[in-house]
């Protein structure tokens, strides 16, 4: 069940963010302050287990899909996590799972969430 965490970092430059998550995702939700409801952007990683993967939207900009590399480097010293292009988006798979995730979060927010996922094209099939 997806819960806020409280006193996120906030970067000025990137709109106010809020950060829910639990075991299995990760939602940041970016507006443009503190006191608007207009979401301007958001991330929802999933597939926490080794295989993360996260779907990007942003008013300017639209969708994407990556990867999570998280870095790790068999010989080498820990590297920082990066996005990777990643195929796929397997959309009614992670809707399902994230309105389950979600029934106790702001209507408002779960429904835009899940109609940016509805309308997410994947570039490959």
């Amino acid at each position: 069940m997806l819960t806020e965490i409280k006193d996120v970092r906030q970067i000025p430059e990137e709109g106010f963010r809020r950060w829910f998550r639990d075991d299995e995702f990760d939602l940041i939700v970016f507006y443009p302050s503190s006191d608007s409801n207009e979401i301007i952007a958001f991330q929802l990683c999933y597939r926490k287990d080794g295989q993360e993967r996260v779907l990007t939207w942003r008013r300017r900009g639209g969708h994407s899909h990556n990867r999570i590399d998280d870095g790790e480097v068999t010989f080498h010293n820990k590297m920082t996590p990066i996005l990777v292009a990643d195929g796929v988006f397997h959309k009614e798979e992670v809707l399902q799972r994230f309105r389950s995730a979600s029934h106790h979060l702001d209507r408002n927010l779960v429904r835009f969430i899940e109609e940016s996922m509805l309308s997410f094209t994947n570039n490959r099939s």
